[in-house]
């Protein structure tokens, strides 16, 4: 394989990984994103879809005993966030988890986490569509033929956003991430006085157990820290930004979450157990004009959400490319600042084909989201191994996060159950990859 990165950065022979207190220092960046636009990406990125759906299916699944799992999810994303921010801040890379496990154990392992993200995230992109559009249905009558209309519109306008590059997608996240937020709040404020502690009985009416099944399902709403680590190296200043976008980013999206789950359990008991409970919650606050307004939500939430993926999936194609991972055509806009279409063009394709196959199949949402967890929890795993061996030398409070979340997210993983086959056949895929001849020796 020639070598598509500086000797400094060139992997170490297979079987022999870099030494971990080998400096971090990356490519050196020319990226225009500013703090409040990394903050911007961070928000959408994790603050999803989730907010539409998964206080009421949650809460469905366990009752209100949903919400210890809300806070146990909040309370496990600091220190996997903390892991991902100290590596993003130390080797900016548009490769982002990829290539930090390709520095602590090599390339093969790093091209099959490479495969898991790039493959595994474009399957969960149609599910952001649906869940907005479902809303945007709700609103505006039409049944399934209009939420498929407007899902694929959603897709469109997501991959349109992203053809003119990351500086043009950070100033819309900015826009949409500050206005969802501030929906989100009045929304949680006109439904206050709705709230009544009575609801909280029975507190487990599924048993104790059903918590499990309830933190599975939020795995999908506290993903996305690894995502802008695809773009990093887009920052204008990665040491300083990264680390105070992301704890921007924590504070923000611990407190909206916690506080929608828990009006929604106070304030709707078990009418509130649907995958449209935020129209059902404003519509107590604003009575006809709480659909109408779930959907303008929907629309921010699915457009932010699918920015940020689409961005940093995008771009990670074009890195794996550059290191042989992937076939070198979609290498081309790797460099900060380049607009990877060739990659963008690749993920739109996958996108649209689970679209268009669960269209037809009339596949619910729930196998899209439970697929893309399996993967992101993987990449999250090995990720997390990675950031322990990488960060020891330099930040010993970054080697306990890492280790911290590796120990969770194992946890969390084994919730995900036969899903798990998805990240596996990818895995094997990646690994037959490596075996090419032009390829890893």
């Amino acid at each position: 394989m020639a070598p598509a990165t500086p000797p400094r950065n060139r992997p170490a022979p297979p079987g022999r990984p870099p030494h971990p207190a080998a400096p971090a220092r990356g490519p050196a960046t020319t990226g225009r994103l500013t703090l409040a636009q990394g903050t911007a990406l961070y928000v959408g990125a994790v603050l999803g879809t989730g907010v539409l759906a998964l206080p009421g299916l949650t809460a469905q699944t366990a009752g209100p005993a949903s919400l210890i799992a809300w806070a146990a999810l909040v309370v496990m994303s600091v220190p996997l966030a903390a892991t991902f921010a100290a590596l993003a801040a130390r080797q900016p890379d548009p490769g982002g988890v990829s290539t930090y496990v390709r520095r602590a154990f090599g390339d093969r392992a790093a091209t099959v986490v490479g495969w898991w993200f790039y493959l595994g995230a474009p399957v969960g992109i149609p599910a952001l569509a649906l869940f907005g559009a479902s809303y945007l249905e709700r609103s505006t009558g039409g049944g399934p033929v209009a939420t498929t209309g407007y899902a694929a519109a959603l897709l469109a306008a997501g991959f349109l956003a992203n053809a003119f590059g990351v500086r043009v997608s950070g100033r819309v996240q900015l826009l949409l991430s500050g206005s969802l937020a501030l929906l989100l709040v009045l929304g949680i404020l006109v439904a206050l006085p709705h709230a009544d502690p009575a609801r909280l009985r029975p507190f487990a009416p599924h048993g104790w157990s059903a918590i499990g099944p309830a933190a599975a399902l939020l795995v999908w709403s506290f993903t996305g820290w690894e995502t802008v680590t695809h773009l990093s190296a887009e920052f204008a200043r990665p040491r300083r930004d990264i680390k105070r976008a992301t704890a921007a980013a924590l504070l923000t999206i611990g407190v909206l979450y916690l506080a929608l789950a828990t009006v929604t359990v106070l304030a709707l008991g078990a009418a509130g157990t649907s995958a449209t409970s935020l129209a059902a919650l404003l519509e107590l606050g604003f009575g006809p004009a709480g659909p109408l307004l779930a959907g303008v939500i929907a629309v921010l939430t699915t457009l932010g959400t699918m920015n940020a993926y689409i961005a940093g999936t995008a771009k990670l194609g074009a890195a794996l490319a550059r290191d042989g991972a992937l076939p070198p055509a979609l290498g081309s806009g790797a460099e900060p600042g380049g607009v990877p279409r060739r990659s963008l063009t690749v993920v739109a394709a996958i996108a649209a084909t689970v679209f268009t196959a669960a269209t037809i199949t009339h596949t619910p949402v729930q196998p899209l989201v439970l697929s893309t967890t399996a993967c992101l929890g993987a990449v999250y795993a090995v990720g997390s191994a990675a950031g322990a061996r990488l960060l020891r030398p330099h930040t010993p409070w970054g080697t306990a996060a890492a280790l911290t979340s590796l120990l969770l997210i194992c946890v969390l993983l084994a919730l995900t159950g036969a899903y798990l086959l998805w990240p596996v056949v990818l895995g094997g895929g990646a690994l037959l990859w490596c075996r090419r001849p032009s390829q890893i020796p």
